[in-house]
Parts: structure tokens; sequence; C-alpha cells
């Protein structure tokens, strides 16, 4: 039998199943609560991940060929000319005779970390550039022509 509401206007009361107090739904500050958590993890999430770093390896190398070729523009020639790069872009021969002074020069200058390459409008002295590895190049000019100097790391 129904029970009946002494306040109401002679309707029954009943309880029936599947109303939504049996079912047991969520509140909404529970459902926020959760969307807010979601929200700050992920913003957390990307704040460790961070941007990536800036590769500093080429401006690096720019500098030491810059370097390299600036102190040898300004050394004082072995033999004859102006610099020590106007003696070797000189000539064919004078490339030769100087070609080792020049490399031991170059070794020195560099840290031993790093390869190089030195070439003059005679020659070049050094190592063979491999493919694919970031370069620092500068180029100076002398009294004979342009000398460019390559440097990577090794």
């Amino acid at each position: 039998m129904r029970d009946r509401d002494p306040f109401a206007s002679g309707g029954t009361r009943s309880r029936h199943a599947g109303t939504s107090a049996d079912r047991g739904q969520l509140s909404l500050p529970v459902v926020e609560a959760a969307v807010g958590v979601t929200l700050i993890l992920a913003v957390a999430a990307s704040l460790a991940a961070g941007v990536p770093a800036a590769d500093t390896r080429t401006p690096q190398l720019e500098a030491y060929a810059d370097d390299a070729a600036t102190v040898l523009a300004g050394e004082p020639p072995r033999h004859q000319g102006a610099t020590r790069l106007a003696e070797v872009t000189r000539s064919p021969e004078a490339f030769e005779r100087e070609r080792a002074a020049l490399e031991r020069r170059v070794d020195r200058i560099l840290p031993d970390n790093l390869l190089y390459r030195v070439e003059t409008p005679h020659g070049a002295v050094g190592f063979q550039r491999p493919a694919g590895v970031p370069v620092g190049r500068a180029t100076v000019t002398s009294l004979n022509g342009p000398v460019t100097v390559e440097v990577w790391y090794a």
C-alpha cells in the first residue's frame, strides 16, 4: 500500500527506483575540483618539460674560427710579406714552404677538442670536414686572396 502524505492534496507519495537520489551522482563542487586539479597538473607538466635548449655550439664555433683567423691575420711573416697569411697566399711555392708552420700554429691557437681546416688560394691545411657536423667559419682577406678557417668539434 502506498503511504499518504497528509500535507499533499490527495496524492500519494512513493519512492520509485531510479531517481536521482538513488543513483549517487557527483556533486558539482567535486567535478570542479577534479577539473581544476587536472588543469594544474597539465600546466605543471608543461613547465617541467620546458623548452629545448638553444644550440650554442654553432655560435661558439664561429667565435673560435673568427679568433683563429684574426690571430693569423695579425701575425708577422716568417720570411717575407706583410703578415703570415699574406706570406702563405703569395704563391704555391710559398704555401708549400710554410704549410707545416701554418699547421703547427693553428694547432697551438685552437683548443684540443677542435679540428680545423684552413683554405688558401694555393692549398689547404688541416683535416677533411665530415658531412653533417656543425661548423664555425671565418674568412679574412689577405693581400693575395681570401683565407677561410673552418672549425668543428672532434
